[in-house]
């Protein structure tokens, strides 16, 4: 049904494009921010611009970061010499919400997926490399999404790392096969990070 506004109607397009926001709950956001302060509504935009324009990712491990380099990276009680692998920022959030996680993250920004077109240069792949040697690190934690696409990258990452003395594991398979990590619940993500396995290439 068409708005009387059109400026409204502008308003709710703006918020139909959101994931998971259909023209009804873009109605209502809109009507919110409508009979909202208009120092609300200003607030409301100047932080979602903000957003857009300052965040940066992290120069080490290319989380999101407010600065060159991310508070987890600077933070003295992560131990440097552990790092968790993961696809994207989503996964690192999941993860740290379980609270099990004390070392630090290298995102890769994807999964080698060749029928799409997506190879190793296209992914932070040689920049974890470097990181490795540089920081001597200890163990490199593969928390890929269980799937031919993930499997693929930690294979690809391991055969990378051959002959180097680092120990490489993989979570353990509470989440299953073909799963998103990203919508395991927390207690699962937890255990599987702490019951990690090694890693060993077929």
């Amino acid at each position: 049904m068409p708005l009387s506004s059109q400026l409204l109607e502008e308003g709710v397009q703006a918020f139909s494009k959101l994931p998971g926001i259909g023209r009804k709950t873009a109605l209502r956001l809109a009507l919110h921010l409508l009979q909202a302060e208009e120092e609300e509504v200003v607030d409301f935009a100047k932080a979602l611009l903000d957003m857009k324009q300052k965040i940066q990712f992290c120069q080490k491990c290319h989380n999101i970061s407010d600065q060159e380099i991310c508070s987890i990276c600077q933070s003295p009680a992560r131990s440097k010499q552990v790092i968790c692998v993961v696809e994207s920022i989503k996964e690192v959030m999941a993860i740290e919400n379980t609270q099990q996680f004390q070392g630090t993250y290298h995102v890769l920004g994807g999964l080698i997926a060749p029928i799409d077109g997506i190879g190793p240069d296209e992914l932070e792949i040689a920049s974890l490399i470097e990181r490795i040697e540089k920081d001597e690190v200890e163990e490199l934690i593969m928390a890929l999404s269980p799937s031919i696409e993930g499997d693929t990258t930690v294979y690809y990452i391991s055969k990378q790392l051959e002959g180097k003395t680092i120990k490489i594991s993989t979570i353990a398979r509470g989440v299953s096969f073909g799963g998103e990590l990203e919508y395991a619940d927390e207690l699962t993500l937890g255990r599987s990070i702490l019951g990690r396995l090694p890693y060993k290439q077929s």
